[in-house]
């Protein structure tokens, strides 16, 4: 096989990188959030802050460019070929999120999915194709086909919660999401968020409001984890409650989500893995808004 030497557009690696980046900001910045870190508190967490976040998203920064570039050079290999060389990639974001940290999982989540992702519009444009988030996640989802059956599916003696959490309850998380090319994102999530910034709905609380709509419907493992089906059903319920009540659409509806939190938080309760969802919802807005990367 021709080996591919990807020339970048400097252009396009800045943007996409810049994309990525400021999507986790804006979520942490997202104020407030049921039991997540933001502005106003530290949400069901004890070992992590609002600067925490900000900490990891600048070393996750530098990390990106290498995740398009590698999904440009390995254009050539099959899609199911590409996953075992972003693992080094990812591990080595890992662990300079982690030193920026001090040890706290900020980020671990979005490195997983925005590494994906970049890698999926490196591949694209290398092969001439518009970078759409249809495109985007259905690329994603070639990478990582297979990978809930190798990685929740097989049984040893040293589960990880993940594995613990697929086999007794059927929770795929991330790992299910990708594979199956964040159908919540692409069919929920974002044309929610899209058509409340049609509405003129101010873009934070359309952010706000299309997170309680992910907490309603995700099968969230960070939630799981903590509370258990229970804990992870009430959530759902207690999402789905205020939407029926008009969701968040305007200041004054705040409220409702300072209750919200209070409650998680008494419940240590964190939707981290809605959280996640979030961000690729709002990067790949981001992207379909740039009309340089859907035209090649």
């Amino acid at each position: 096989m021709k080996p591919i030497t990807f020339r970048p557009d400097s252009m396009v690696v800045e943007q996409v990188s810049w994309l990525a980046w400021r999507a986790m900001v804006a979520e942490v910045n997202l104020s407030p959030k049921p039991g997540l870190v933001d502005r106003f508190n530290s949400g069901a967490h004890r070992d992590m802050a609002l600067a925490d976040f900000y900490r990891s998203a600048d070393a996750i920064r530098p990390w990106l460019p290498r995740f398009i570039h590698y999904g440009a050079n390995s254009a050539g290999l099959s899609a199911q070929a590409v996953l075992p060389g972003l693992r080094p990639i990812g591990l080595g974001c890992e662990a300079d999120m982690f030193r920026a940290t001090a040890g706290v999982n900020t980020h671990k989540g979005s490195i997983f999915s925005l590494g994906l992702l970049c890698a999926a519009v490196g591949r694209l444009r290398e092969r001439e194709q518009p970078v759409t988030p249809e495109a985007l996640c259905s690329t994603v989802s070639a990478f990582c086909q297979g990978l809930t059956a190798r990685e929740l599916q097989h049984n040893n003696l040293k589960q990880t919660a993940g594995q613990k959490l697929y086999q007794q309850l059927g929770l795929t998380g991330a790992r299910g999401e990708a594979e199956a090319g964040y159908p919540q994102v692409l069919n929920l999530a974002l044309p929610h968020y899209q058509a409340l910034k049609v509405q003129g709905i101010v873009p934070e609380l359309a952010l706000l409001d299309t997170l309680l709509l992910l907490m309603a419907h995700n099968g969230d493992t960070n939630v799981a984890s903590r509370g258990g089906v229970q804990g992870l059903h009430w959530l759902q319920r207690q999402a789905k409650t205020l939407l029926a009540q008009g969701g968040i659409r305007r200041p004054a509806d705040l409220f409702h989500l300072y209750a919200f939190d209070q409650r998680c938080i008494t419940r240590n309760l964190s939707p981290g893995g809605s959280a996640d969802l979030l961000i690729v919802t709002h990067f790949l807005h981001e992207i379909s808004t740039t009309p340089y990367l859907l035209n090649v």
